[in-house]
């Protein structure tokens, strides 16, 4: 039963802070996630490799180096615990097995560090989204849809303690939508497809949780909002555009926690700040440390009120110092290390690394700006208090546009011309959309490539 959030969490800036939300996660080996302490999150993947039945002991044996390195190199530098997220690559969760058998690997080496060495942990399972492996994506039947639900038991049961996805219905709508620069399909990808299969998606995951005494964790809008960075990164659609869709996905993966999903949030779902201010919930975040999987202009921002702080994702390759992902743990646990003294030094220490935090981006590209705390706190105010999931998508486009423009007007943000003709142009679509998600399917109907979209596998007629 989906229970909807109808207003925010946090009455005060003040209190919206890295390390601290309202509702904290304490887990069973005594680690609490937004309970006073930003933790690292380290994320790991294979070099370049082939995976199949013959490669599978060359890949257990990576993923054996990378769990032992990182752990070794957390008990020398004494972090306080940590969090490892494994994010399943395609062929490791369309073949349960091999998923299964790597969670299990790295649990392990885990509870040996636990038992042996004091350092605490937790594990995120992340399953690969295969449902988008056939054309058009069958996202509700068949066999990669029900090996996937396998992985998530499988891993639950082989000791995970997070259940996470980066979920992608709606995207072969968005894609076209943000090459385009088409807010109209945007909102109905998101507002529209990407909630009906939240709703539909997370109410699978949350039982599974149940079922096996693990944590639903969260969503991200990661293959939507950050496509659109990387986009706006190399000029081919307007920064402002790419940051309003950053915003318009907050409704859609607000739906996770209103279907019972507790945090901690996705990394790279950078719309994580709107979904703390509106339930209250711990999050984890990415920005000047996931450099080595993908560049951004949000480095510092992101951090601002993170409760784990991660680094994306990086290859096991070699470093002149370590392995890779070992030199990202240390990276992480210094970051940590840092955000931590400052918010042991009291209120006005904490806030002041937040506003530093914020302050270095928010001026220098609009994506950075809708992260900054009050920015955060005023759209998702709006968002929150709009009824359905479309017209939470267009409460939220047009909230930003209009923090967009005040910010360009005052000084606050730097915007080119050409990027403020586009406030008057999202403007003008979004004035053109209807709040009503039959009445905009019938206008978009005859414009989407129906080869490359099931609208039925979404519960629409």
């Amino acid at each position: 039963m989906r229970k909807r959030f109808t207003e925010l969490s946090y009455s005060s800036v003040d209190d919206f802070v890295y390390g601290s939300a309202v509702r904290p996660l304490k887990m069973k080996n005594g680690m609490v996630i937004g309970g006073g302490v930003v933790y690292p999150e380290i994320n790991f993947t294979l070099p370049s490799m082939n995976i199949n039945k013959d490669t599978m002991p060359e890949v257990k044996r990576q993923y054996e180096e990378m769990i032992q390195g990182v752990l070794k190199r957390a008990v020398e530098l004494h972090a306080p615990g940590v969090v490892v997220e494994l994010e399943l690559l395609p062929d490791m969760t369309a073949v349960p097995e091999w998923g299964i058998e790597v969670c299990k690997i790295i649990r392990d080496r885990m509870y040996d560090y636990e038992q042996k060495r004091g350092l605490k942990s937790l594990l995120r399972i992340t399953p690969n989204d295969t449902r988008d492996m056939v054309r058009p994506p069958k996202m509700r039947s068949g066999t990669y849809v029900e090996n996937m639900y396998k992985t998530f038991e499988g891993c639950a049961r082989a000791g995970a303690d997070f259940l996470a996805i980066e979920s992608t219905g709606g995207k072969e709508v968005n894609d076209d939508a943000l090459l385009n620069a088409d807010l109209k399909k945007v909102l109905f990808s998101l507002g529209v497809l990407g909630s009906k299969d939240m709703e539909y998606l997370w109410g699978r995951i949350v039982a599974i949780a149940e079922e096996t005494g693990t944590v639903p964790a969260g969503d991200s809008a990661c293959g939507f909002a950050n496509t659109a960075m990387v986009l706006a990164d190399q000029g081919f659609i307007p920064r402002v555009f790419a940051a309003v869709v950053r915003v318009v996905t907050v409704g859609r993966s607000l739906v996770a926690y209103e279907m019972g999903a507790v945090g901690p949030s996705k990394d790279c779902a950078y719309e994580g700040p709107y979904i703390k201010a509106i339930t209250g919930m711990p999050i984890s975040m990415e920005g000047k440390s996931s450099a080595g999987a993908h560049l951004s202009p949000v480095g510092n921002v992101a951090a601002a009120v993170a409760d784990l702080w991660s680094n994306e994702s990086i290859q096991n390759v070699k470093l002149l110092s370590d392995m890779a992902p070992t030199v990202s743990m240390e990276q992480l646990i210094y970051d940590c290390r840092l955000m931590n003294r400052a918010y042991a030094s009291g209120k006005e220490g904490a806030l002041k690394l937040r506003d530093w935090l914020a302050d270095s981006d928010s001026y220098l590209d609009p994506q950075a700006y809708v992260l900054r705390p009050d920015v955060v706190l005023r759209i998702s105010d709006k968002i929150v208090r709009a009824q359905g999931d479309l017209k939470r998508a267009k409460v939220g486009a047009q909230a930003a546009i209009e923090e967009l423009r005040r910010a360009a007007n005052d000084k606050e943000v730097d915007l080119p011309e050409r990027e403020l003709k586009w406030l008057d142009i999202m403007e003008a679509q979004l004035e053109d959309t209807p709040d009503d998600e039959q009445e905009l399917w019938y206008q978009l109907k005859d414009d989407i490539d129906c080869s490359k979209v099931a609208v039925e596998e979404y519960g629409i007629r």
